[in-house]
């Protein structure tokens, strides 16, 4: 058997092994009198707020954002729900990863038409 490539990053194997964690809940926004608690949408690594995690989704479609681990980009996986088929892009803002994700999952959409599920994509207008 042949070996395996190098890896292209500077790390020579697999990252030490550590803990395993997971992100938790932001703080909710205050109460102002009379009015309802808000639901807490987003998730950071604790001791990282900078590090952030959302998931947004409608009927057909899910968002993963995970933001750069000083909070400075953007990752968002798409997720078609019927067929799981997926995309990923990065970039500086959540709103652009967001678009360029769906774009690559579904396409461009045909010129002319609109595309209100499209325009309606958390976080673009």
């Amino acid at each position: 058997m042949g070996k395996s490539p190098a890896p292209k990053d500077k790390r020579d194997g697999p990252p030490p092994r550590s803990r395993w964690t997971s992100f938790v809940a932001d703080e909710p926004a205050p109460e102002s009198a009379g009015a309802a608690v808000k639901a807490v949408r987003g998730l950071h690594e604790q001791g990282n707020p900078l590090h952030r995690l959302r998931v947004e989704h409608n009927a057909s479609t899910m968002l993963i954002h995970l933001s750069d681990e000083d909070g400075r980009g953007w990752t968002t996986i798409a997720i078609d729900r019927a067929t799981r088929r997926w995309a990923v892009e990065h970039d500086a803002r959540q709103a652009d990863t967001a678009s360029a994700a769906y774009r690559s999952l579904y396409g461009p959409s045909p010129s002319g038409a609109e595309n209100a599920e499209n325009d309606e994509l958390p976080g673009t207008t």
